[in-house]
């Protein structure tokens, strides 16, 4: 494009040149299976669902790189993201502090660990980095009421539990960046939203989940080798809104278990541990499952399809990549009593907890990242403080903080599952990160 500028400059008696900070985008993506074989499957998992990837978007301005990539998984373990990030550093020259490592969160992925596994998580990398091609970049948001915030006040005992709570505080925003080629074939789709993955939790089969089934909809749909990589919002309160066969599957856990003579009422047993396959109903409720995963990941990728068609910004071309990472830091405690919810906890002090943040810029695209489980008014709270329309949060990124649930502050007097358990003291952790944030921004921006 520059030696055609030229060339036009000289043909011409004017020229208009590109700004300094303007950069010609390249762009690559790819997607790398992932799904354990038989012989590596763990003892508690019963089959494969469907199966795990790892999808990977690589943008270059000519000048440096950044990689945006999200794998099927749990979480990912922070030695993982280091030795990952080590050798794309090293081999594709891609800076650690321009990598966005997400885990999808789905509750139904083995742990994965190990030089084979950061070698797939690189493979995919690599992949993307290889096919960019010249590229522009298109910015919108849609809307999807797929979530809904999971802490409820039990109407039999006045105590918090878990539930769909219509009234709570839950964010609907679909972000989505669509990458395609100078003539408009579409490359990859990077969409943002905060939904727990937790619809086949209780099948004890392999799964990516809602967030997995989204993504296939989405490369469906797009065709060719287009790849749609999901970026995990803040959704540390919040859980799919269709959850009905988990709760009936847990109220026939808890009778069944109540019924040899343990109470685990306030207790949340792994998978679908102690589970009569055999009744019929805990079968029909399964087979459910197993269908809304495919309808709720379709109703997600239709809103992406929606705001990839009809809603999205004039796409650019040029965009300058910039990013920069941290550490912020806020007191621990250690919880000295037991119960799921609905209790306030006991505590004793304990080590300082520390959080990672990674702040990612394209253009006018910003993309927050945190090492952990974040609750929604967080994410509200720094989209609405940055300076930049474009920003939206990813978590469960760049490793797994030590701290549990970052609830907000407000939360930490309600005793939801998720405040008792997390290792922090009430006060810190909201603003660490919103102002963590905002500093990488001006840090970048000051560049």
């Amino acid at each position: 494009m520059k030696i055609e500028l030229r060339a036009a400059c000289a043909a011409t008696l004017f020229c208009v040149a590109l700004p300094a900070s303007a950069q010609e985008l390249k762009v690559g993506a790819a997607k790398v299976d992932i799904t354990p074989s038989a012989a590596e499957m763990p003892k508690n998992m019963l089959g494969v669902l469907d199966p795990l990837n790892v999808r990977a978007i690589v943008v270059d301005d000519g000048k440096t790189r950044a990689a945006m990539v999200t794998v099927d998984a749990g979480a990912i373990m922070t030695e993982t993201w280091a030795n990952v990030a080590a050798r794309v550093e090293r081999e594709l020259k891609i800076p650690t502090s321009q990598l966005l490592l997400t885990a999808s969160h789905t509750h139904s992925a083995p742990w994965m660990r190990g030089a084979a596994y950061e070698a797939q998580i690189f493979d995919a990398i690599r992949k993307a980095a290889a096919a960019a091609r010249p590229a522009r970049m298109a910015y919108g948001t849609g809307v999807s009421y797929i979530n809904v915030n999971r802490n409820i006040i039990d109407p039999a005992n006045r105590r918090w539990w878990e539930g769909p709570n219509y009234e709570g505080v839950s964010d609907k925003t679909v972000a989505v960046v669509r990458f395609e080629t100078l003539q408009g074939a579409p490359i990859a789709v990077y969409f943002n939203y905060g939904v727990h993955a937790v619809l086949t939790g209780n099948l004890d089969l392999v799964s990516a989940d809602l967030p997995g089934a989204a993504s296939n909809y989405i490369e469906q749909s797009l065709g060719g080798d287009a790849v749609a990589v999901y970026s995990n919002g803040a959704a540390g309160d919040q859980n799919p809104i269709y959850f009905n066969q988990t709760y009936d599957l847990r109220a026939i856990r808890t009778a069944d278990y109540a019924a040899r003579g343990e109470d685990i009422s306030n207790a949340m047993p792994p998978g679908g541990t102690g589970m009569d396959r055999k009744n019929p109903r805990v079968a029909m409720l399964m087979e459910q499952q197993k269908q809304m995963v495919k309808s709720m990941g379709q109703m997600l990728g239709e809103e992406v399809l929606h705001v990839s068609r009809a809603s999205l910004e004039r796409p650019v071309a040029e965009a300058r990549i910039q990013g920069a990472q941290t550490s912020v830091t806020c007191p621990g405690r250690k919880r000295l009593d037991k119960g799921r919810a609905g209790y306030a906890g006991t505590y004793e002090d304990a080590d300082p907890v520390s959080i990672r943040l990674t702040l990612l810029k394209i253009g006018d695209t910003v993309i927050g990242g945190v090492d952990a489980e974040v609750f929604t008014t967080i994410a509200q709270r720094f989209k609405r403080e940055s300076p930049f329309k474009h920003s939206m949060m990813t978590t469960i990124t760049n490793g797994m903080a030590p701290s549990g649930y970052i609830p907000n502050d407000a939360a930490f007097a309600y005793n939801t599952f998720e405040v008792v358990s997390s290792r922090l003291k009430p006060g810190c952790a909201e603003s660490a990160i919103v102002n963590g944030l905002l500093d990488l921004i001006e840090k970048v921006d000051a560049k």
